[in-house]
């Protein structure tokens, strides 16, 4: 009896010490970027965090590289085909560029992206379904609806929404025209203004003073130039100014709905455990992050003249505070 209770302790130990990952096989998780900077850096870190909250630590029982090629398709693609050849577990894309580049150097290796907006429309994947391929991962896309839906939360009584956008950017033309639509289907009104240099953006948006119940920016390059021009006059006349990324709410915007790039590259590594454990990736299907996080300027706020009901600061970020 003695023996078998022993037995019995000696096996549960090594169970635990199995399902903990101690005595688990090392593997290895390669990764290609094509960017440097805040971004890169949070989307490793958020696959860094999904591993080792699973009990995968680097240098114990993972190996992790990751490579960056900035600019330079010819070295981007022999980098790719250097990942390739080191035969890792699971290869991970932190960009389309890169995604494409380690696709055509494998249809075996599982490929996992992730802050990719349209991987259907870049050709990574044939659908939203699961690929049926080596490829899977995670996209940043932030429907219109959502960004919608937030102006509701923070000026309920908004019936025209204004925007300030650079009619020379084809991607900024695009996405308005989105924003447009789903205002539209709200039963809401977008009042636009052109703006085709950085200098024109502040007396763009304050020819909207009287017109709009709320301002809403999205990125470019001109309007992120003249940003405090566009704050101040939010300020000057009282006017919710809504945004789509957290430089923005740090800029002097109220809010901006985020998917964050540590969430997305959590959101990956999840992904990549799935295969680790043995799950093929042509049978996940791409994910997109369902909870995106609103991020609020507390001194914007107070600035613009808005009152932020408690359960809206519950469930918040606040990224400025008094």
């Amino acid at each position: 009896m003695i023996y078998r209770a022993y037995l019995a302790a000696l096996l549960c130990g090594l169970t635990l010490l199995v399902a903990s990952g101690a005595w688990a096989q090392t593997k290895s998780v390669f990764v290609l970027a094509t960017e440097r900077g805040p971004g890169a850096e949070a989307l490793r870190d958020g696959l860094r965090d999904a591993l080792k909250a699973v009990g995968f630590v680097e240098g114990r029982n993972l190996k992790m590289i990751s490579e960056t090629v900035v600019d330079d398709e010819q070295r981007l693609s022999q980098q790719a085909l250097n990942l390739v050849l080191g035969r890792p577990d699971v290869l991970v894309a932190l960009s389309i560029p890169a995604a494409q580049s380690l696709m055509r150097h494998t249809k075996q290796m599982p490929i996992v992206f992730a802050g990719v907006t349209d991987p259907v429309q870049a050709e990574l994947v044939p659908s939203w379904s699961a690929s049926g391929t080596n490829v899977t991962g995670v996209s940043d896309l932030l429907t219109m609806t959502r960004r919608v839906q937030m102006i509701r939360q923070f000026v309920p009584q908004a019936r025209r929404v204004g925007v300030v956008y650079n009619p020379a950017d084809a991607a900024s033309v695009v996405v308005i025209r989105e924003f447009q639509e789903q205002l539209t289907k709200s039963g809401m009104l977008m009042v636009e203004v052109a703006a085709q240099r950085s200098v024109d953006v502040a007396a763009a948006s304050r020819s909207l003073i009287g017109k709009v119940d709320a301002l809403h920016t999205f990125w470019d390059s001109h309007t992120q130039a003249a940003y405090p021009g566009l704050v101040k006059v939010a300020n000057d006349a009282k006017m919710a100014l809504l945004a789509a990324d957290t430089a923005s709410v740090q800029a002097g915007a109220l809010a901006a709905l985020v998917v964050t790039e540590r969430d997305v590259g959590a959101a990956a590594g999840r992904q990549v455990i799935r295969i680790l454990r043995g799950a093929k990736p042509g049978a996940i299907a791409p994910e997109v992050i369902s909870r995106p996080q609103i991020q609020l300027n507390l001194v914007a706020a107070k600035k613009q003249g808005v009152s932020l009901p408690e359960a809206l600061l519950k469930n918040s970020t606040v990224i400025v505070k008094p």
